[in-house]
């Protein structure tokens, strides 16, 4: 079967005829054709009668005209390629001999430089008004504002175009009328601002979606930190007891070695632990027997005084609450800023201060228990020095049981 066209084997293009293939060549340096099959496409409007020869030019003129209907006539139009060249003279093919086994020099393309002119008004740069003319055909300026709205996104859109010197463009006079051309040029800043706004939009959805991630990895690691923190209290709590408990029994235990060293030196036999068991005293009096011995710790101070200022102030639950949130403020800020002074020093004179913590029984000898000291210019103040950050925790650890804890001092 006859081939129906050329296609070029450098951008796959289809060409009617070897005249077709020839003008190809000398404005893109394409000379790889082979004779093919297919016929060119051919589809006609069916409103304007404009014939387009591919899908992109019938999107072209769909989004230039609004026009949607096509006929396709490829077949009606389609008929043998012709592959006998159009005869060139000796003296010209000899010149074009000579000219391609010489290297050729690479200029800029040759455009109308009225269009450019007018692309340049326009706000386009002369590099790309310099691309849009020549690959449009240097023939009118609609022609090269759709190649650049097509375009606009190439790499090397902004470079110079060089092209072998030989190359010539036609350059015809613009189609478009001034109202035109500025109805365009709007289009393009138009289409290029909207695809602005939604590359924008993107981008703040993606960095809100960064911003939550790191939300909520701050919330986990707050979480995490807060649990080890009660487990380290939990902890602390239980070694405390502990040390109580193993202090309660060497006391017991050295009582009962005088108890039998005296029984000894006045000659009485040793005690039958077995009879002397019923005869012990219950717990509880062991306990009163056993508290002037072991000094109370800094923990038990510090319950002992906010219990004081519960009970002195048993009638005014929101008033007690207050204060016991007004002491974990001062302890909390110091533990948090140690090195600033103005959360380790309170005035006393302060009418905030006296309404909250200052005038409840308690209040005071609490902050003092945790290493304030009055000055003589009516001052608390917790030297830097002196900053305990175990005490503070312990501090914090009972203000928090007794403001969670509604059988506080109750008891």
């Amino acid at each position: 079967m006859a081939g129906l066209s050329l296609r070029c084997g450098d951008c796959g293009v289809l060409l009617r005829s070897v005249e077709e293939a020839q003008a190809h060549a000398e404005a893109t340096s394409h000379a790889n054709f082979s004779e093919s099959t297919d016929a060119v496409l051919n589809l006609v409007c069916a409103v304007c009668g404009k014939p387009c020869r591919s899908q992109t030019e019938v999107d072209l003129h769909t989004k230039r005209t609004g026009h949607t209907e096509f006929t396709d006539k490829t077949m009606e139009a389609a008929k043998p390629i012709d592959l006998e060249a159009p005869h060139k003279p000796l003296d010209a093919m000899d010149v074009d001999a000579s000219a391609s086994a010489e290297p050729q020099e690479m200029v800029a393309p040759e455009v109308n430089m009225e269009m450019l002119a007018d692309l340049e008004a326009m706000g386009f740069t002369t590099a790309r008004g310099t691309r849009a003319l020549h690959f449009s055909g240097n023939s009118t300026i609609e022609g090269a504002i759709n190649w650049l709205s097509e375009h606009q996104e190439d790499p090397d859109i902004d470079e110079i175009l060089l092209v072998p010197a030989n190359t010539k463009s036609e350059a015809n006079k613009p189609t478009l009328s001034p109202e035109e051309m500025k109805i365009k040029a709007q289009e393009l800043r138009e289409r290029a601002r909207k695809k602005k706004e939604e590359e924008e939009r993107r981008m703040e959805r993606e960095r809100e979606k960064e911003r939550i991630r790191i939300g909520k990895e701050l919330l986990e690691a707050k979480r995490i930190e807060e649990d080890n923190e009660r487990k380290r209290m939990i902890e602390l709590r239980r070694l405390e007891k502990e040390e109580e408990k193993r202090a309660r029994e060497k006391i017991r235990q050295k009582l009962e070695e005088d108890k039998a060293e005296r029984r000894r030196k006045l000659g009485l036999p040793p005690e039958d632990p077995a009879a002397a068991k019923p005869s012990a005293p219950p717990p509880a009096e062991e306990k009163k027997s056993a508290l002037p011995v072991r000094p109370a710790t800094k923990a038990e101070r510090m319950r002992d005084c906010l219990r004081n200022l519960k009970q002195q102030n048993k009638d005014n639950e929101a008033k007690v609450k207050r204060a016991f949130q007004t002491l974990l403020t001062y302890i909390g800020n110091v533990a948090k800023n140690p090195d600033e002074e103005k959360f380790r020093k309170i005035r006393l004179s302060n009418a905030t201060f006296q309404e909250r913590v200052g005038n409840l029984h308690g209040g005071i000898e609490f902050l003092q228990l945790c290493g304030f000291e009055k000055l003589e210019d009516d001052f608390l103040f917790l030297a830097r020095d002196k900053v305990d950050k175990a005490i503070l925790n312990t501090a914090g650890a009972e203000l928090n049981s007794a403001i969670t804890n509604p059988f506080f001092g109750v008891l």
